[in-house]
């Protein structure tokens, strides 16, 4: 199954440059879908004709980013050496506000380069 998610430029280029390779998300509707073996299409939110593909390796579910942070390694989430002393769960609610962590709880999507197009 194919799925299409936006992606911000900055975690897009980490992707393709092979430094992201687990994408953390809500677990709501929409990734209840995803399963291991998935295509997923990331779309560059600056440039919708820039697309990349992954091939869905694992789904980590957590209730809240807290517990996803103590468990995933965060240097495969997007954190750099630089910044990984300073990373905290705090940095997802300016994607998702804790609410909406509340009711769906989080994922982090492990995930490879290349995928099948359906």
């Amino acid at each position: 199954m194919e799925h299409i998610m936006k992606l911000n430029p900055s975690p897009f280029k980490k992707i393709q440059e092979g430094k992201k390779t687990i994408e953390l998300r809500l677990y709501d509707e929409k990734r209840r879908l995803i399963s291991a073996g998935d295509t997923i299409c990331f779309v560059n939110t600056q440039d919708a004709g820039c697309t990349l593909y992954v091939t869905v390796e694992d789904i980590y579910r957590f209730g809240t980013f807290e517990e996803l942070y103590a468990n995933l390694p965060l240097s495969e989430c997007g954190y750099t050496e630089e910044n990984v002393a300073e990373a905290s769960p705090s940095d997802m609610e300016a994607y998702y506000p804790k609410e909406k962590q509340a009711k769906y709880g989080v994922v982090g999507i492990k995930m490879s380069l290349g995928g099948n197009i359906e």
